[in-house]
């Protein structure tokens, strides 16, 4: 088991890649934290699998200051951070209203910056025992490129990759490691809700139609799973990648590696 005996706090670990996450950290015997906003989360009821549930709202001070002393008063250390919580609204700039956009920051990139900072504190005590600390921020392909209709969200996600880079510099000599796992299109809750939103330039296709659209837009003609993301990430969060820091991993399908690619 690649993290026996580590501590794993997880945001957005009630959504559809925080899920994922979670499982494949239990599977290789880390305790692990599944902080969200709701127990159920963005798939609905759940079923006990061995996490451990925090109520956090990565927009809140209070809450991320909360979700760390639960962490510290249970363990004392914090071996894994993952910055998995995240919204997407579906709108030109023209169209974001200033609370949108507000939001849209306040949960990508200050809930990222919340939690990494108040975190630090019992990941600098993780990493007195020699092995470093992994934090593992949420960015995305739209952080390189945009797709349409997502203006807000490629910023926030802009910013998380400058942040990650920063956290990386400033925290390495902690040994504390800071990476971003920045996905293309993922098969979640986020991704269906995407199919039904103006942004996808639906243009009156079928459900059905547009998915296959995206699958075929993509070298490897199909889109990932969050098992696929939560691969990465464990390798990320384990001593295997001690040497792996301040870097913006891409993983979609090759999607962003081409000249040209369809507007969907």
């Amino acid at each position: 088991m690649m993290l026996k005996g580590k501590t794993a706090l997880v945001t957005g670990g009630r959504g559809g890649i925080g899920r994922a996450i979670c499982a494949r950290f239990l599977r290789e015997g880390a305790t692990v934290y599944a902080a969200d906003v709701s127990e159920a989360g963005s798939l609905g009821a759940h079923d006990a699998d061995g996490t451990r549930f925090i109520h956090l709202d990565v927009t809140s001070e209070n809450a991320a200051k909360a979700a760390m002393a639960q962490v510290a008063d249970d363990e004392g250390k914090l071996d894994i951070l993952v910055n998995a919580a995240g919204i997407e609204i579906e709108k030109t700039i023209e169209d974001t209203t200033l609370e949108e956009w507000n939001l849209s920051f306040a949960v990508n990139a200050t809930g990222t910056f919340l939690t990494s900072k108040y975190a630090l504190p019992l990941m600098r005590a993780a990493a007195k025992s020699g092995i470093s600390a992994s934090i593992i921020n949420f960015g995305s392909y739209d952080g390189f490129i945009a797709d349409p209709g997502l203006a807000a969200y490629c910023a926030t996600k802009g910013a998380v990759h400058a942040l990650t880079r920063a956290m990386a510099c400033d925290h390495g000599p902690e040994g504390i490691r800071v990476n971003a796992i920045c996905p293309g299109y993922i098969d979640t809750p986020m991704l269906q809700s995407f199919f039904t939103g103006d942004g996808s330039g639906a243009g009156g296709k079928s459900i059905d139609a547009l998915q296959q659209a995206v699958r075929d837009v993509h070298p490897m003609r199909t889109y990932g799973t969050p098992e696929d993301i939560a691969n990465l990430v464990n390798w990320l969060a384990s001593d295997e990648a001690r040497y792996a820091s301040g870097q913006l991993w891409v993983l979609d399908g090759g999607l962003s590696a081409q000249v040209q690619q369809m507007r969907l």
